[in-house]
């Protein structure tokens, strides 16, 4: 699997962005990405039934759906994952290994838990490219994210949820951290701009950063570390219930031109002719 997943490494870097640009292209494919567990109406969200058939029947699918399903179509996607492994398939086990990790990550983000995604109920509008983009872009070289094996899942579909749960969890450092800062480092200083392609771009400053950065006390780099064992955990998860098969027939797999340009132009659609209206997590004000 090492060789395989290395030798492709590029292909299953730039896919895995793709499915943000899908979430413009095709409806829905927004909710996958997301859970909105604040919008359940129980005090204790730990009584949502896990498995989608029951959690149907209490809550109906129309109701899953504008929540959020990104721990059930996580699982959904081990399975095609799983499948890609029982065919041989070089080109399905790259494009569903890319994009299962895209919505693992999610899963492990706190902002994707919520429906106050980027602040917007609480006047911190921009918090969610400040805590996903812009301290991983400051910060991230100095972070530990060696593993240890990947480790098998006898519950995959458990494994999501916790993860759902755990980003959740840090929910409310992730914005009552960010107020503190914003008063101790003032509105003043809380921004400034850079240029980026080509462009003058508002950005959170590096000051109001290292401050918030420091004060979240490493969560971001642990959120981070959770997504990438999480990935590998499922990548090997699927290749053992696929019956570990032998990927050396593959060693010498090069993905083709029309593979590589479907997913350029997938990315450069998203970006260029939105026909979906999705959340805009990026959005300073």
């Amino acid at each position: 699997m090492l060789a395989f997943y290395k030798q492709n490494i590029q292909l299953i870097e730039e896919s895995s962005v793709n499915p943000d640009a899908r979430r413009y292209l095709i409806e829905g494919e927004a909710p996958k990405h997301y859970i909105d567990l604040d919008l359940y109406k129980e005090a204790i969200n730990d009584s949502i039934p896990i498995t989608w058939k029951k959690a149907v029947e209490k809550y109906s699918e129309d109701s899953l759906t504008s929540y959020g399903i990104v721990p059930w179509h996580i699982y959904s996607m081990s399975f095609r994952l799983t499948k890609a492994f029982e065919q041989n398939n070089p080109e399905l086990i790259l494009k569903y290994s890319a994009e299962i990790g895209h919505y693992i990550a999610d899963a492990n983000v706190p902002l994707h838990t919520t429906s106050n995604y980027n602040g917007q109920l609480t006047n911190q509008h921009g918090i969610h490219g400040l805590w996903e983009s812009r301290l991983v872009e400051l910060f991230a070289n100095d972070y530990d994210l060696l593993f240890e094996d990947a480790t098998y899942l006898d519950n995959p579909l458990q494994t999501a949820w916790s993860a759902v749960r755990n980003a959740n969890n840090s929910l409310d450092s992730v914005l009552s951290i960010e107020k503190t800062i914003t008063e101790k480092i003032g509105e003043d200083k809380k921004f400034s701009f850079e240029e980026r392609n080509n462009a003058t771009t508002k950005v959170y400053s590096t000051k109001f950063c290292e401050a918030y950065h420091e004060a979240l006390n490493n969560q971001v780099e642990r959120r981070l570390r959770a997504s990438i064992k999480m990935v590998a955990d499922f990548w090997f998860t699927c290749w053992v219930n696929a019956g570990q098969p032998s990927l050396n027939n593959l060693s010498n797999y090069k993905p083709s031109e029309k593979v590589v340009e479907l997913n350029k132009q997938e990315l450069l659609q998203g970006k260029q002719k939105p026909r979906i209206k999705s959340r805009k997590h990026e959005i300073i004000e």
